[in-house]
């Protein structure tokens, strides 16, 4: 018998399930309140595994909403999504249960162990965050804005999905994709009237083909600004968000937004957040606006936004004698899955096996069990290829998590792995960018994250009870890899040759690596600052743009278009988790460079580090601060001269 759940959603049934788990969940809290003697054994536990069971129904559908897109998917998850507000609102602001847990904490810390603290002291604070300490006014009025905020997020999401979808410019004229690569024009064409056309949309592999290959500039102009400009109306939804995080903050007590974001956050205060992302911002700036210069010496007219990738990519070229597609061949899908699996075996002693008979959701699909030392340890599923039904982007989310529950049986863990990368197709194998190899290795380290986690608590295990702004340093520590001579050679093979990537080529990917990364490096902390000011203090209708573009001044080295409305499809923010802290990102990084660099320096396969870094970040999951596990790991604070390093900014 499967030690993990099969993945299965029955939509018909799907809301009449998730209310008997609700109810049944309703009348256990009922019970557990009733305990005379409460101790974190016979009250906090069960109610965590309670949290849990939520977590199993729920997720299936959730996933097949970003994965299997349709109507039926939309209308019952935006039916459950009230439903599951009104319940977590009505858990996390019982004071009963967060005056339990306060009796359990003060009267049980000294006899319990880390895991179980923390699990007590995130609860209580997490409670706080909720108002259940504030009077019933203030908590029915927080549980509105709960209800409102995931409709509008989940609002946001469908528009961006749809609009995406609703997108696609047909080319009738060959010159017209004259030098964009095979395997993008096989997708791209079809037949009409016994005419040879090519069809490009707004999905990720399809967008970027054209932005970067197609010779058309008027074309790569109509495609980019489709994308930029897409979801129009999800301008009043960041309006209304935007207000209700505001007021949601001040009733909890905080000055704005971005104050309430860092409680639970490793970064100290807004000060230190934007003193963070400013100096990157200095360091980086004289470096992009060479890099800027370069690229518009090369090109033969003024530089616009939607020029950058196709100049770029020729500019690498001449400079690296680089060219993308030469590689794509040796990133065949299967191989550099495979590739991968090799290369975490050898880095931390893990086997990954398919699973044939997994119940999935589509033929794209895989499962694979994974073992440490002959012992199965997890589970992960992925889904890597692009199609329409598929929300745009890359994720890892978790399933399962690896825990022991109140009857002492130990559950193990499952995730999920999401890509959107060329489809494979009868004619041609899934062939890879190696962007899209990194994001393979980025969305890896999030998931070998939750599955080889040893903590036992569920709420501080694998991702659960990781501060926002550290848990994207395990997928960057891993992405790093991906640059690594020693480890391209595991997987970099010739799809039909099978001949292994040459030395050569190795050498310019690794010297191309940090082409324009200045640039990079500037677009991603105009995402960073715009998301964190957003937050601190209360912005309407066209401040918004107007805070956009006074920080474009500072980050921008090509003046956006006037039509570039890119917060509308700002989907981090405004749709998922990342509001009043994209700077996350930034942040681990600082500390995914520094670890990276202990490893390589010790020779990567040899490296006292990496056997640490599992043992140590890997199993530990979030039952300690980030700050703690990080100094047992390097036994000091982390060097941010790494991550200019790692950026090859000087």
């Amino acid at each position: 018998m499967s030690q993990f759940r099969e993945f299965q959603c029955n939509l018909e049934t799907f809301i009449e399930d998730l209310q008997a788990i609700i109810a049944q969940n309703e009348q256990r809290v009922t019970q557990l309140l009733a305990i005379e003697e409460k101790s974190y054994a016979n009250f906090a536990r069960p109610l965590q595994m309670q949290e849990e069971a939520i977590s199993h129904h729920f997720t299936p559908l959730s996933h097949l909403n970003a994965v299997n897109n349709s109507e039926a998917t939309q209308k019952v998850y935006t039916e459950s999504l009230p439903i599951l507000t009104e319940y977590s609102t009505k858990i996390s602001q019982n004071l009963d249960i967060y005056t339990a847990y306060k009796e359990i904490y003060t009267k049980e810390k000294a006899s319990l162990n880390h895991e179980q603290n923390r699990v007590l002291e995130l609860s209580i604070q997490s409670f706080e965050l909720s108002g259940a300490h504030l009077d019933e006014k203030t908590k029915s009025r927080l549980q509105e804005i709960n209800l409102r905020k995931s409709e509008l997020t989940n609002n946001f999401s469908q528009n961006l999905l749809d609009a995406t979808n609703a997108y696609e410019y047909i080319i009738s004229n060959p010159d017209d994709v004259k030098g964009i690569p095979e395997s993008d024009l096989e997708n791209a064409e079809f037949e009409e009237d016994g005419i040879t056309k090519y069809k490009f949309t707004l999905q990720m592999p399809s967008y970027i083909a054209y932005m970067t290959y197609g010779p058309n500039r008027e074309i790569r102009e109509a495609i980019y600004k489709a994308y930029v400009s897409r979801a129009p109306q999800n301008a009043e939804i960041i309006d209304e968000l935007l207000a209700l995080r505001d007021e949601m903050s001040k009733l909890l007590g905080f000055k704005n937004y971005a104050s309430y974001s860092l409680a639970s956050k490793m970064a100290p205060d807004e000060e230190s957040v934007l003193k963070f992302l400013h100096e990157l911002l200095e360091n980086s700036k004289k470096q992009a606006q060479k890099e800027l210069k370069e690229l518009q010496e090369f090109a033969p007219h003024k530089l616009e936004n939607f020029d950058t990738a196709y100049y770029s990519e020729k500019l690498k070229k001449a400079e690296y004698d680089l060219d993308e597609e030469e590689y794509r061949p040796y990133f065949e899908q299967n191989s550099v899955m495979q590739g991968m699996f090799s290369f975490l075996y050898k880095l931390f002693n893990i086997e990954f096996k398919k699973i044939d008979n997994a119940t999935l959701w589509h033929e794209k699909a895989a499962a694979y069990d994974i073992y440490k030392e002959g012992v199965i340890k997890a589970r992960l599923y992925t889904d890597l290829e692009a199609r329409e039904s598929k929300r745009g982007g890359a994720w890892m989310h978790n399933y399962e998590t690896h825990c022991i529950d109140e009857n002492n049986t130990r559950q193990l863990a499952s995730a999920f792995i999401v890509c959107n990368f060329p489809p494979s197709n009868a004619k041609a194998p899934s062939l890879l960018r190696h962007d899209d190899v990194v994001t393979l290795f980025h969305e890896m380290g999030h998931a070998i994250h939750h599955l080889l986690s040893d903590v036992n608590e569920n709420e501080v295990s694998g991702v659960n009870g990781v501060e926002w702004d550290a848990v994207e340093f395990p997928s960057q520590f891993l992405e790093s890899f991906a640059y690594e001579p020693q480890v391209l050679q595991l997987f970099a093979k010739h799809y039909k040759t099978k001949e292994v990537i040459p030395d050569n080529m190795i050498e310019k990917l690794v010297k191309s690596k940090n082409f324009l990364s200045a640039m990079g490096m500037l677009r991603q902390l105009e995402f960073s600052i715009f998301d964190f000011q957003l937050h601190t203090e209360l912005y309407k209708e066209a401040e918004v743009q107007a805070l956009l573009n006074t920080i474009r001044e500072n980050t921008a080295l090509i003046q956006a278009p006037e039509y570039n409305k890119f917060q509308n499809g700002f989907s981090h923010i405004f749709a998922g988790g990342y509001a009043a802290g994209y700077y996350s990102y930034k942040w681990a990084e600082v500390l995914s460079a520094d670890a990276f660099y202990q490893v390589i320096d010790e020779g990567i396969f040899d490296s006292p580090t990496a056997k640490k870094y599992s043992e140590i970040v890997l199993s530990g999951g979030g039952a300690k601060s980030m700050q703690i596990l990080f100094n047992e790991l390097l036994g000091r604070d982390a060097d941010v001269t790494q991550l200019l390093r790692l950026n090859a900014i000087a």
